[in-house]
């Protein structure tokens, strides 16, 4: 029994690393964690309600994926985007995600793309709501369930770590201006197209929407900064 209590304990803390990994990662998103500032294990862990260890060990998730970098004897600085970086993310993610937006047109059945509806609809409704977590959330959700109909699993993950990578700055501004909307509405359009089957026009829509994303990217890293990590808390970003 003491063998399956450890076990059980592990599972919790890992439990625990990922969720602070998420309200992390929702911190970023939302402008909360301000990059090139530095912020320390423990002065995240108060404002999370959480011990430093879980987020020592989530900000080692972070830097991993390259979106923070550890600095001695400080803690761990958020990492800076340029628009160089954010250019070359956007023309891998063209290179990958077209060409295969018009494959699963042709390979998918209409259930399977139905099955996702839901989804996109959630990102038009979080987007009108001003949710701006939600919608990211949903956004991840669409667009790599989508690409998991293509059946190349390493492409997801390719596909996933890009998005991380290329994560949005400060969309409060533009999410309470209904900027996101559009963008939002994107997804049901691009839906559409792929049901009906049209692989040349659904392809046309994802260049689009990328663009749309990238200018996007371009509008908020010029808004106000967000919150301090005050704001942060786990029942915001788990």
């Amino acid at each position: 029994m003491g063998d399956l209590k450890q076990h059980s304990l592990i599972k919790a803390q890992e439990r625990l690393r990922d969720q602070v990994g998420h309200a992390l990662r929702a911190a970023l998103i939302a402008g909360e964690l301000r990059p090139g500032s530095v912020y320390s294990a423990p002065g995240l862990a108060a404002e999370l309600g959480v011990s430093a260890t879980p987020v020592r060990e989530a900000m080692l998730d972070l830097a991993r994926e390259g979106l923070v970098e550890p600095v001695r004897n400080k803690g761990f600085r958020i990492t800076e985007v340029s628009e160089r970086d954010l250019d070359q993310y956007t023309e891998l993610r063209t290179m990958i995600e077209v060409p295969t937006i018009g494959r699963i047109t042709k390979i998918a059945t209409v259930e399977q793309l139905e099955a996702l509806r839901p989804i996109a609809e959630e990102i038009v409704t979080s987007a009108r709501e001003h949710n701006l977590i939600g919608y990211l959330e949903a956004d991840r959700r669409f667009h790599l369930s989508l690409l998991a109909l293509a059946g190349n699993d390493r492409l997801v993950e390719t596909v996933g770590d890009l998005r991380k990578r290329s994560r949005l700055y400060g969309l409060t501004g533009l999410d309470e201006a209904g900027k996101l909307v559009s963008s939002a509405e994107e997804h049901i359009e691009l839906l559409d197209l792929m049901i009906a089957g049209d692989a040349e026009a659904a392809e046309a829509c994802m260049v689009r929407h990328l663009g749309h994303v990238r200018s996007l990217w371009a509008q908020g890293r010029d808004e106000p900064v967000g919150r301090t990590p005050g704001g942060l808390g786990l029942g915001s970003g788990v």
